[in-house]
């Protein structure tokens, strides 16, 4: 089934992109895909190649190691996707792409847009992730059944190595979606672990994410060729393009749940409105603190069991609940494509976590609002997010009705 919300078509002149790969084709038709993955592609619902996509794929299909850094919603999910399927021989009855993402609603999003674009390819793609029984991992990868796409979070795709569920020898692409994400969260150890156990030789690696820090690069000097392609989309065209940007002021930290309150009472939360904590205490507070105002929302975050992630996520998705609150697991390539708003009820600790939670509204070129909620204090942190994706984030209008309603036309 193609998804509900198809990607626009992108002009060069909606982002700009430092590459190293002359190559630049616009075409699907012109990138020599076998035919069924030609047909899936366009029954996904891709019609042109998004500026990455266009400077991606080629690299992939030519076996290069690439390093590709790009804001969510320009289609670089879709990019290694096409470039792993192209490159996928049927005839052999052994897993031959693994793909290594760091949350469990990101691998289980990833392995559906595998499974959606090789739809008419006759592929398996299986999520291995935690918080479900590993025994059943075990079975499926050891029931002799052709499971040719692995995608899992680095713990669980260790585990299963050691325990020799999961057979490396016949794996010829490693993938790391969103790269510095898992290093931030300390997964550098099992990843270098992974590592050891691919084919010494012929392995081709793809790292991507929206922001890369220095430590990053030092790993991918470890486990990449001397001489990666590198896509990177200028950090000043990070944040997309159509997002409206405004902060509101608290005399008093206190004030935030007040606020998000009165907010319930506007047009704003009409629309699906993800709401940001920094902590999964504070984002467990503040549901019960709005369930006590009888105000409706949903929360998720990584210490929530995995059926009621799931639920909530589904329930956010089907438009059952309209505002869902997350720590920032949810800002991590995880794909709400609807999200119209996005409100920081903390400011994120990092100036790369701004993009990636804004990043939830706009999506695919729709027009999105993002707001913020900062003490006088915090106002210089607005002033260097600003600064640094070379953006504007304005105080808040009285009314932002006329705002709510151009989203309203543009979805």
């Amino acid at each position: 089934m193609p998804p509900r919300d198809l990607p626009r078509e992108y002009s060069d002149d909606d982002i700009q992109i430092e590459s190293d790969w002359d190559q630049v084709i616009d075409d699907f038709d012109k990138m020599g895909l076998k035919k069924n993955l030609l047909k899936g592609v366009y029954g996904y619902g891709l019609e042109k190649p998004s500026p990455v996509q266009q400077r991606a794929i080629m690299p992939l299909l030519n076996g290069r190691d690439l390093i590709m850094q790009a804001q969510s919603g320009t289609g670089k999910t879709a990019a290694f996707v096409i470039g792993i399927l192209q490159k996928l021989d049927r005839s052999v009855n052994a897993t031959q792409a693994l793909i290594l993402a760091p949350t469990r609603e990101l691998a289980q999003q990833t392995q559906k847009v595998v499974l959606e674009i090789g739809q008419y390819m006759n592929i398996k793609c299986y999520a291995c992730i935690g918080g479900t029984k590993v025994s059943k991992d075990v079975k499926k990868l050891e029931s002799g059944l052709r499971v040719h796409v692995v995608v899992g979070t680095p713990g669980r795709l260790l585990d299963l190595i050691k325990r020799g569920a999961l057979v490396m020898d016949k794996i010829k692409i490693l993938c790391l979606d969103e790269a510095d994400e898992m290093l931030s969260r300390g997964f550098k150890i099992q990843i270098m672990k992974v590592f050891e156990h691919l084919p010494q030789e012929g392995i081709q690696v793809v790292t991507l994410s929206a922001t890369f820090p220095d430590a990053f690069h030092d790993t991918t000097k470890a486990i990449m060729g001397s001489n990666p392609v590198k896509i990177l989309v200028k950090r000043g065209q990070l944040t997309l393009e159509g997002i409206k940007q405004f902060f509101i002021i608290m005399e008093r930290p206190d004030w935030k749940l007040d606020t998000l309150c009165d907010l319930y009472t506007t047009e704003t939360f009409t629309h699906p409105t993800v709401v940001f904590c920094n902590s999964r205490k504070k984002v467990d507070e503040l549901v019960l603190q709005l369930e006590e105002r009888e105000l409706a929302a949903v929360a998720t975050h990584g210490k929530k069991q995995q059926k009621d992630r799931e639920d909530h996520l589904r329930d956010f998705r089907t438009g059952t609940s309209r505002v869902l609150i997350s720590t920032d697991m949810l800002a991590r390539g995880i794909d709400v494509q609807q999200v119209a708003v996005v409100i920081n009820y903390d400011l994120p600790d990092s100036k790369e976590m701004y993009m990636h939670r804004i990043g939830r509204s706009g999506r695919f070129g729709r027009k999105g609002i993002a707001i913020n909620f900062v003490t006088r204090k915090e106002i210089s942190k607005i002033r260097e997010i600003e600064e640094y994706f070379s953006t504007q984030i304005e105080e808040m209008p009285l009314d932002i009705s006329i705002l709510l309603r151009n989203i309203s036309l543009s979805t």
